[in-house]
Order: structure tokens, then C-alpha cells, then sequence
């Protein structure tokens, strides 16, 4: 919820909740591996193990990001027979993703 401020002062203000939200979505982007998951995942549905090779980390590792990337609800999975895939949950993750790239590409 947005609370709109005149003159010189703020001219928006987040509730505790929501601004607490954005910082956990944040908090997702604030690892190198995490980014690099959440950019492989944003074109395909990996599994852990081709996630890994990618990223070039362990599967326990990639495993261990997953999780809690999956408890910020920002990948899902999907289970094919024993193997598990996984893809992220919202284009609007993979715009803002894609914007931080440009960001520091060009900025």
C-alpha cells in the first residue's frame, strides 16, 4: 500500500509488510549464484543437474538455493518421473532480473 505525501515530503511510503516483502525479493538477488540460477531458469525448466554444471556449483549447493528460492515463491517445480524441474514463477522476476542485468552492462 502506497501512502501519498504533498509538497516536499516523501512522496510514497510502504507499509511494513510489503516494504518487508521487496526486501526479501532483494534478499534473493543479493547472491551470485542465486542470480545466475534465476537467469538460466528464466528462458527453460533446468533440473539440478544441469543447473550445476551451469552455475558451476555443487548439486547440494544448487539444491540448497532452490529451496529457498522455491520458499520466496519465486521458482516452482515440477517432477517428471525422478527427475525434478524447475522454472521461475513470475515474469515479472525475470523482468527485473533482465533490468539489473542492462543496468550494470550499460549504466
Amino acid at each position: 500500500m502506497f501512502i501519498m505525501l504533498s509538497g516536499n515530503s516523501l512522496r510514497s511510503i510502504l507499509d511494513e509488510n510489503t516494504a518487508a516483502r521487496v526486501a526479501e525479493l532483494f534478499r534473493a538477488f543479493s547472491d551470485t549464484s542465486r542470480v545466475r540460477i534465476l537467469l538460466a531458469l528464466s528462458s527453460e525448466e533446468l533440473n539440478v543437474g544441469v543447473l550445476a554444471h551451469l552455475v558451476g556449483i555443487t548439486d547440494s549447493a544448487i539444491s540448497h538455493h532452490l529451496r529457498s528460492l522455491r520458499q520466496m515463491k519465486l521458482v516452482q517445480a515440477r517432477r517428471e518421473g525422478k527427475e525434478v524441474y524447475y522454472r521461475v514463477d513470475d515474469d515479472h522476476i525475470i523482468a527485473l532480473l533482465q533490468q539489473g542485468v542492462r543496468h550494470v552492462q550499460h549504466g
